[in-house]
């Protein structure tokens, strides 16, 4: 195998490892996003589950008078 390449072998294989790695980054960056917009609906969900429980609360306070 001539020198060129080998240089030419060593550029590609370099080439595509920093585009798998930046690949595997934005993957990264896409599923952190979707895991805090999951987040973020949990949340809400257990705000309105806590307020609803309140509601109940109160209803049943007020029957039981």
């Amino acid at each position: 195998m001539e020198w060129t390449q080998f240089a030419i072998l060593l550029i590609y294989t370099f080439g595509l490892f920093l585009w798998n790695r930046s690949e595997s980054r934005q993957d990264i960056r896409h599923m952190d996003a979707k895991l805090e917009a999951t987040r973020v609906l949990v949340r809400d969900i257990y705000d309105e589950l806590a307020k609803f429980h309140a509601r109940l609360c109160v209803i049943e306070e007020r029957n039981r008078k």
